[in-house]
């Protein structure tokens, strides 16, 4: 007898099973704070969400706006910044697949938030939210687990932005960038930029010209090689030993 060997979902496949079961086809609830309702709930968790699909620059929520939402990134990537006085913007971070939105807010989003390529969303009303996490504890214990890590890096970011150069800052970002990507199951090397130079420059403190004159010193220096698009080969043992300020 002969066996056919397995074959692909398809895409449309693929899509109509998230369509009718979206919680359980989710790639990224592993990641989320969605990994504390257990499966046989996950029909009450897909009944308090909806999605949001966003282009390149779209817009999630803005600085000042009621927070009656909450949101978890399924793919693609965000920014979060804040408008200054000047109408410059200062990026206080960016977020991936499985990373949840809404964690520091009171009655008005503190941020606004902005998709850096395509991206997809869950969204969860504020009121609706909260009442998962009565009903659900471990998906609240992983909330406080998510805000634990949110202020270890935004720790980080405090003091690369007071002490360290320009080069070990960009040099932290990329590790940084490493490490996430290793966190979604991802490879660590080569790492892809989403975002721009001017959204790096703004979240690292520095200007457009620092960060594309330290990529090119990096890139000179053999510490990391730029590939096709967005794509950047690290030499991640020399970009460590930037970042922690023993390199040049």
């Amino acid at each position: 007898m002969t066996v056919n060997p397995p074959t692909e979902v398809s895409p449309v496949l693929a899509a109509a099973c998230r369509l009718v079961d979206p919680c359980g086809h989710c790639d990224t609830r592993h990641l989320s704070v969605c990994m504390g309702v257990d499966e046989q709930f996950l029909g009450q968790l897909a009944a308090v969400i909806t999605t949001s699909h966003l282009p390149a620059h779209g817009m999630l929520a803005s600085e000042g706006d009621d927070a009656a939402c909450f949101f978890n990134v399924t793919s693609g990537s965000v920014k979060l910044y804040k408008l200054l006085p000047d109408g410059r913007q200062q990026i206080v971070g960016f977020l991936f697949p499985g990373d949840f939105i809404g964690l520091a807010v009171r009655d008005t989003y503190a941020y606004s938030v902005e998709a850096i390529v395509p991206t997809v969303a869950c969204r969860f009303e504020r009121r609706k939210f909260e009442a998962l996490l009565d009903r659900f504890p471990n998906m609240a214990f992983r909330l406080r687990e998510r805000a634990s890590d949110e202020l270890a890096i935004a720790q980080e970011q405090m003091l690369s932005l007071g002490r360290k150069s320009a080069k070990e800052r960009v040099a932290s970002f990329l590790i940084q960038l490493s490490d996430r990507a290793l966190r979604l199951g991802r490879p660590a090397n080569p790492i892809v930029l989403p975002m721009t130079r001017a959204d790096m420059a703004d979240y690292l403190g520095l200007t457009i010209e620092t960060v594309s004159r330290t990529i090119s010193k990096l890139k000179a220096e053999g510490t990391i090689r730029l590939g096709a698009g967005n794509e950047i080969r690290l030499n991640a043992e020399k970009l460590a030993e930037i970042a922690e300020g023993w390199g040049d």
